[in-house]
């Protein structure tokens, strides 16, 4: 397995996914480097999903390995690598349906302190008070103040994405995973996440995001990894990868996602 350079997040070493006859992944190697901004891009298809399923636990990789901050973490379940410092928002939402935005955003934070979730947090009154206060401020960071005591279930898809995102920001994570974060938006939306995700990278925390959406990705991203056919074929800066020939054959000059 390569060595990774010291301000490496996160590592995938050499992986390989097989599903059966499809080789999904192959020779993926990438580096996560503190503090930026990592966008992985690519044709439908291409492995984005699952590359990020390896990552945090759902997939275990035919070989290679996942590293987080010097620490194999292949084979360890999702609610482990999360316990150490890995959050993730899906492309169709996790949420609590029947519970409030409020209740929401407090279980991560229980299930964080207490080291597992447990269906009856609301009634754990120990640090409530405390955990509800930083929810408070979490729902003030995500715009959606307004919507405290509204059930999740009836949210807009958008409302519901933001209320995801609040719900990893209130785990403090090492390392956000962000699956298509604007997916379903309308443009005003999608641009209010960017400046959101603008304000949460100014704190310092690293995210790599798959995103089909090029103005997000050239909005937000320092480096960014172009998949097709399961291998990484680009890397580099945003103007390097938009100008890439392969890249432009591959994604960007053909039917995008």
């Amino acid at each position: 397995m390569a060595t990774a350079k010291h301000n490496t997040v996160l590592h995938v070493a050499d992986v390989h996914m097989r599903f059966g006859g499809l080789h999904a992944l192959a020779d993926i190697d990438l580096e996560i480097e503190e503090g930026k901004i990592h966008a992985i891009i690519g044709p439908n298809g291409a492995g984005k999903s699952t590359l990020l399923n390896v990552c945090v636990g759902r997939l275990a990789p035919t070989s290679g390995a996942v590293v987080f901050d010097g620490q194999v973490i292949t084979g360890m379940k999702p609610h482990e690598i999360n316990q150490i410092g890995v959050a993730r928002v899906f492309q169709t939402p996790e949420i609590f349906s029947d519970l409030s935005v409020m209740e929401n955003v407090m279980a991560p934070a229980f299930a964080k302190r207490d080291g597992a979730f447990r269906l009856n947090f609301m009634k754990n009154v120990g640090q409530e008070k405390e955990i509800r206060q930083e929810a408070e401020h979490f729902i003030e960071d995500v715009g959606m103040t307004a919507e405290l005591e509204t059930p999740a279930g009836s949210l807009s898809r958008g409302d519901k994405r933001r209320l995801e995102l609040a719900m990893c920001l209130i785990q403090h994570p090492r390392l956000l995973l962000l699956d298509e974060p604007t997916a379903g938006m309308s443009r005003h939306d999608t641009n209010t996440t960017i400046e959101l995700l603008k304000k949460i990278k100014a704190r310092g925390m690293t995210k790599v995001i798959i995103e089909h959406d090029m103005h997000v990705v050239f909005s937000l991203a320092d480096k960014i990894s172009v998949l097709a056919q399961g291998r990484i074929i680009a890397e580099g800066d945003p103007e390097t990868v938009r100008n890439d020939p392969e890249v432009k054959k591959a994604y960007l000059g053909g039917a995008q996602e």
